[in-house]
């Protein structure tokens, strides 16, 4: 059975707490590797680049760009938390993960702990919502990255819905809900997840987005001005992300990677600070991250095997296991 990786974070964290002890904590930091595209970098898209310039002197940017980005918002929220992770991201504009495995491979490789890949925000750029090249390349990847740490946990990052190609452009999503397409790119990162055994789930970035405009707090369609006392989530080609939806992804990441609730970061998180984010806004943010995690969860009897010693020692022993 394939448990959801956002199960087993969580699953994990609940329990580490109650065994007292039982599995002793890493004491090295975490290493982890971000790839993707200018999604993942922070691109402003006719803003201020407060997420793509934010502290790059805290991740390592292997494409020496000197960028921050989403991986230096994930990395600055685990500080919050009091956790040790060593950050590197590799993004390049406009492009799905068959350009890294094609042209960066030897830049990416290395035994990471924990990877996380965000392919074309359609899917594939030439072929909107097929998700044929996403499965064929994350598999090849994930391959690549076994190959340098059996252990390694890859992640795939599904991305929002894009207003313009929702209202404007022409495209397989023009004049469906706002919310149809992140449903669409989710389907194809699930299908890249099942199709390979070395991935261990699906980051759902674009959902936390959804729940976001379907609760009120961020506006559904920028073309027709923003309501009042509502937040945009887009940048303004409506196309990348705005602040607020860099600082939702990352929040998702941060969860869904951690395994530690977006809220404990609280109202006055310093990241939202940094980003001109008002400690309302913060918290409502983190609650609808927090609540698209916690529906990830699948049904309780499968929950509770893992809320016991017993199921956190067979995850203990999962981790430690070479997969095939």
């Amino acid at each position: 059975m394939h448990v959801p990786r956002t199960l087993r974070h969580l699953s994990a964290a609940i329990v580490a707490g109650l065994a007292l002890g039982a599995v002793a904590m890493p004491a090295s930091a975490t290493t982890i590797l971000f790839i993707g595209n200018s999604f993942t970098y922070g691109e402003p898209a006719g803003a201020a680049p407060v997420v793509q310039n934010y502290r790059p002197d805290t991740v390592t940017d292997l494409n020496r760009s000197n960028i921050g980005g989403v991986p230096a918002l994930f990395k600055a929220m685990t500080v919050e938390a009091g956790l040790d992770y060593t950050v590197s991201l590799e993004t390049i504009p406009g492009v799905g993960l068959d350009t890294h495995y094609n042209t960066k491979l030897d830049t990416i490789l290395g035994p990471y702990d924990k990877v996380v890949m965000q392919s074309y925000s359609t899917l594939d750029a030439a072929h909107p919502g097929d998700p044929t090249t996403l499965i064929k390349y994350s598999g090849l990847l994930a391959q690549a990255f076994h190959a340098q740490n059996p252990n390694v946990d890859i992640l795939l990052d599904a991305t929002w819905s894009r207003a313009d190609l929702t209202y404007k452009t022409n495209s397989p999503w023009l004049g469906k809900p706002i919310d149809q397409m992140a449903l669409d790119i989710r389907s194809g990162y699930d299908a890249a997840d099942a199709a390979s055994d070395l991935i261990d789930g699906v980051i759902p970035v674009g959902e936390a987005w959804n729940r976001a405009i379907a609760g009120g707090l961020a506006d559904a369609n920028p073309y027709d001005g923003i309501g009042a006392g509502q937040i945009n989530l887009w940048a303004p080609e409506n196309y990348h992300a705005s602040q607020y939806g860099y600082y939702l992804e990352a929040l998702t990441m941060f969860g869904s990677i951690t395994g530690l609730d977006p809220r404990s970061l609280g109202a006055g998180d310093i990241v939202a600070r940094d980003l001109g984010i008002s400690a309302a806004n913060a918290a409502a943010l983190q609650g609808y991250a927090a609540d698209q995690l916690a529906a990830e969860v699948p049904e309780p009897a499968i929950a509770l095997t893992f809320l016991t010693l017993g199921g956190l020692m067979c995850l203990a022993r999962r981790r430690k296991s070479p997969r095939g």
